[in-house]
């Protein structure tokens, strides 16, 4: 197996103005961009705005090289030449050459005829000639638990680069965390307000007005000192305003564990336990 190179992925959260629930917005994405020094870019094919998101970027007038975009393979799409095409479709829409990281969504795959392990075996395979090719500069996947990770290793040649999945106080996969962390994959963790959730929290509120902070900046800032690198999605200016000014400050360690305390095992999105 190869191991992950070293990659430049901003650790700094941000993938803002883009969400499948939330919807779309232009002007988010360029105020990101322009006024708040984002640039990570985090989307997907099912987001259902890749066209639009590529035309923000150009607006905004940041060089493409400054920008580090990920996009995500939809399982629809699994399968050696899918998604080859997949991506290039994707590249294309967006009016670039490459992507800085491409993710395999989701672990399931919905093609009759052959097993999950299967697919995203020969799915993988794909991803590592796009990133041989150039296409893509780092591959990973979404969503994976350490035996999907563990197939992957046994069935291909490349380690993942990244595995993107849910992380807020409530949901902490320590053991995944510690896994991809000896394999040399980064962590990512997206959803890191469950969805609002902790946002009203007593724990969180305390701590909140303990550093003059709001909740959410309290939660996103939590992550950052676990080492994750940290996805909150907005279409709102003033939080996306809000999502970046998290540097400022440290949290104390009774604060983290305070935080690390609430783990209750919720999931607030899609939930791959039973993913074969």
């Amino acid at each position: 197996m190869l191991l992950a190179p070293k990659q430049s992925c901003p650790t700094i959260p941000l993938s803002n103005g883009t969400s499948h629930d939330g919807g779309y917005s232009h002007d988010a994405i360029v105020y990101a961009l322009t006024e708040c020094g984002v640039r990570h870019i985090d989307t997907a094919k099912r987001y259902g705005c890749e066209q639009k998101l590529g035309d923000a970027i150009r607006e905004s007038g940041i060089p493409r090289r400054d920008l580090w975009v990920t996009n995500k393979l939809w399982p629809g799409d699994y399968g050696y030449q899918a998604a080859k095409k997949a991506c290039l479709d994707s590249c294309s829409l967006m009016g670039f050459k490459y992507f800085d990281l491409y993710l395999m969504h989701w672990p399931e795959a919905t093609q009759p005829g052959c097993s999950n392990r299967e697919m995203r075996a020969e799915t993988w395979r794909a991803l590592e000639e796009l990133h041989k090719e150039g296409l893509c500069s780092a591959i990973g996947v979404s969503n994976f638990l350490v035996h999907h990770l563990e197939e992957l290793k046994e069935d291909c040649s490349v380690v993942p680069h990244v595995n993107q999945v849910e992380y807020h106080p409530f949901q902490q996969p320590k053991l995944l965390m510690e896994y991809c962390r000896q394999e040399g994959i980064v962590f990512e963790g997206y959803s890191p307000l469950a969805k609002g959730q902790v946002l009203d929290d007593p724990a969180v509120l305390r701590i909140a007005q303990k550093y003059e902070r709001t909740a959410a900046q309290i939660c996103i800032r939590w992550s950052i000192q676990n080492g994750v690198v940290t996805i909150p999605k907005s279409i709102n200016k003033k939080r996306i305003q809000e999502n970046c000014q998290v540097f400022g400050f440290q949290l104390e360690e009774s604060d983290m564990a305070a935080l690390g305390s609430l783990e209750d095992g919720r999931h607030v999105t899609w939930d791959p336990t039973n993913v074969e």
